[in-house]
This record gives structure tokens, C-alpha cells and sequence, in this order.
């Protein structure tokens, strides 16, 4: 039972709601397009929803309660990234915006060394957002007009998740002289024989997908701009530190992105069901921060210990709570009503199957097994007879 005072005060705002969920003067951690995508992977879990909303930081938070997770580049990893991206920006942006034309400029004259690159410096995020969008308005203007190419280094977008804004920073968004604008990704690992790792090329593609739906909200505005579905993958070139690109379709990202973020409960309503004086502080003592994590619903499954850094303490609850979730999402769908592993495992022995076809079928499936493996411990040559599949 929750120590905490059963309800707050209605006048109290929802900034100050979540400010009170961080801690005293503790900075909100900003949402970037790597966590909007693992969230919108698991549109279900409030409690990642809530915790990313309000800006906590869930790394210091997992170590706080005892689960800390490995997340991150390491030091050298970041170094190598931040030098090679300097490289690919080198020189007013010369050799990305060529990669640009290469893979995606067809039709339109190559940017040569007279590429525009404004300055997108401004006060706080709120800023920089304003000022990314009239640089993009102005570099729609400028192609259409003079044929320009534009260059906006590290822009800041704005996208409200969960009913709060988001302020993201891709690597940079090339305007063509047509007025579409296109996302370009640059990473450090490497393009081998013109194919990267799959599962990095996957991610790649599914932050891209979030800075597009960033820049539709801020294309809906201007009659003559369109996003581009399709964005720059730049990597180093074998083992060199020389840049490659390819292009990445991500449509199909966007659509499932667009989705799930849609999905999601809003924040206020999150933020609404908990007691007053709850929050997850480090500060606080771990008993203190156990028992407000456990006030927030969430969904657990395997894929959250590549994505979310409290997914080792989330894991343990499920195990302890005996749940199928633990097991995969697959398995959890597959098993319906049956909740709880000790409710699959009855059904497999036949106690309590009654009329649900799930428990009948794995009922079936145990029965089968075991048959097959009495034949096999008779005889291990000997192949059984075919069986009715209870599928």
C-alpha cells in the first residue's frame, strides 16, 4: 500500500507536476530521436512514457534502484563520431552536400562551393526551433528563387509527444533547390563493400523516420516545401575514415512511428493518476524510488534491455510477478487469457483448462511432446508417426 498523500492539488500545472516528478532543481533530460523511437516501439509502457515526458533521467534513476544499465557510446566512440562528422561538414559542407546530389539530387544542378549555411544559433531550444524554421522557409524561398542549395547544420525541431514538445537535433537537413528537404544521418560506423550492419542501418532508419515527422509539422506551413521520404546514410568507406552514403526509403518507419506515437497516452493523463509528493528523485532513498516506479504501469519485454535503461530492474519485476510478458511479446500474444507462466505451465498439465482453446491447444502440444519423447528415449532411431499438427 502507497504511503503517499492520496491526491494533489487540481491548480497545480502540469510543468510544475512534472518538475515535481524530477526533484527539486533538477533539469528536465531532453528527449532525442533514439528514445522517441525505442518509446514508440512500445507505445503501451506509461511508465517509460511518463518518466520521458517528464524529463527524468532514467540512467541515474536505474542506478538509483539498484539495475543499472550499460548505455552509450564510450569515449573514444563518441571522439571518433564527432571527428568524422567534423570532416563530412568540413569545408562548408562541400563533400555532404555532394553526396546529397550524388544519391538524391537528381535533375538539379550539383551545389558546388556556393551552398547557403545559415546560423541557427538562438536563446534555449524554444529558440533554436523558431529559428530552424524560418531558416527553412528562407532556404525553400532561396532554391526556388535562385536555384540555392542549403545547409542547416544540427537544426532543432520541435514534436510533441504524449502531449509535450520534444526538441530534436538531427545531424542536418539539406534544403534542394526544388524545396524538398531531406535528413541526412551521419554515423561512424563503418560502409563495407557498400553494406553496413543491418541492425544499425535498422536504427539509423528509425531515428531518420522520427526527424521526418519533425519536419512535416513544420513543412505544413509552407505551400511550397515537401519532406523527403528518403534519407542520407553517411558512414566511413571501409576502413577509412572517408565518407560513403546510401539512401535510406523510410516510409514504412515513418508510417509505424507516426503510429505508435499516436498511440500513446498523454502525459497530464499519466501524471494525473499518481498521488501527490510521488517522484522519482535520485536523491531519494531506494526503497522510496521502488515504490514510486512500481506506481507507473509498464509493459516489459525482451527487446526493452536493448532500448530503455531501466529494463533490467523492469525484467526483475516481471519475473517476479510471474508474468508471460518476460517471455516475449510473441509468446505473450500467443498465450491470450493465460497471464502468469504458472497459468501456461496448469494449462500444459491439463488443470483448469476449461473451455478456453488456448489451454486446450497447449494441453495438446504437452501431450504430444511427451509422447514424442518416450519414443525417443526407447528408441532413438526410430522416426514416430506423423501427428495432426493442434495449431
Amino acid at each position: 500500500m502507497s504511503s503517499y498523500p492520496p491526491s494533489g492539488p487540481p491548480q497545480t500545472t502540469l510543468r510544475q507536476r512534472l518538475a515535481d516528478l524530477r526533484g527539486p532543481a533538477v533539469p528536465p533530460r531532453p528527449l532525442d530521436a533514439r528514445a522517441l523511437a525505442a518509446l514508440a516501439a512500445n507505445p503501451g509502457c506509461g511508465r517509460r512514457a511518463l518518466l520521458d515526458g517528464a524529463g527524468v533521467d532514467k540512467t541515474a534513476l536505474a542506478s538509483a534502484l539498484g539495475s543499472p544499465a550499460a548505455f552509450g557510446q564510450s569515449q573514444f566512440a563518441m571522439i571518433r563520431g564527432n571527428s568524422f562528422e567534423a570532416k563530412v561538414k568540413g569545408d562548408g559542407g562541400a563533400e555532404l552536400l555532394r553526396l546529397v546530389h550524388e544519391h538524391l539530387g537528381a535533375g538539379a544542378e550539383p551545389p558546388g562551393r556556393g551552398a547557403r549555411v545559415p546560423d541557427l544559433t538562438a536563446a534555449g531550444p524554444e529558440g533554436r526551433a523558431a529559428r530552424t524554421a524560418l531558416a527553412l522557409r528562407e532556404a525553400t524561398a532561396a532554391g526556388r528563387d535562385e536555384g540555392a542549395w542549403t545547409l542547416l547544420d544540427h537544426p532543432m525541431l520541435a514534436l510533441e509527444v504524449a502531449g509535450t514538445p520534444a526538441y530534436l537535433e538531427p545531424d542536418a537537413v539539406v534544403v534542394h533547390p526544388d524545396g524538398r528537404w531531406t535528413v541526412v544521418e551521419i554515423k561512424s560506423f563503418p560502409m563495407i563493400d557498400g553494406a553496413a550492419d543491418a541492425a544499425k542501418v535498422g536504427a539509423a532508419a528509425r531515428q531518420a523516420a522520427v526527424y521526418v515527422l519533425a519536419l512535416e509539422k513544420t513543412a505544413d506551413l509552407l505551400p511550397q516545401a515537401r519532406v523527403g521520404h528518403t534519407a542520407l546514410l553517411v558512414c566511413p568507406r571501409d576502413f577509412s575514415n572517408l565518407p560513403t552514403a546510401a539512401a535510406l526509403d523510410v516510409r514504412k518507419q515513418r508510417s509505424v512511428t507516426r503510429r505508435q506515437l499516436e498511440r500513446l497516452t498523454r502525459v497530464e493523463e499519466l501524471a494525473a493518476a499518481l498521488p501527490a509528493g510521488l517522484s522519482f528523485d535520485v536523491a531519494r532513498p531506494a526503497e522510496e524510488l521502488t515504490e514510486a516506479v512500481a506506481a507507473v504501469d509498464a509493459v516489459y519485454a525482451p527487446e526493452c534491455l536493448a532500448s530503455c535503461e531501466l529494463a533490467f530492474h523492469c525484467r526483475s519485476a516481471a519475473r517476479a510477478a510471474d508474468t508471460v510478458t518476460a517471455l516475449g511479446r510473441s509468446v505473450r500474444g500467443e498465450l491470450g487469457a493465460l497471464t502468469t507462466v504458472g497459468e501456461a505451465l496448469a494449462a500444459a498439465r491439463g488443470e483448469g483448462a476449461g473451455d478456453d482453446p488456448t489451454a486446450a491447444a497447449l494441453y495438446r502440444a504437452a501431450r504430444l511432446r511427451a509422447e514424442a519423447l518416450e519414443i525417443a528415449a526407447a528408441d532413438p532411431y526410430e522416426v514416430p508417426e506423423a501427428v495432426e499438427c493442434p495449431c
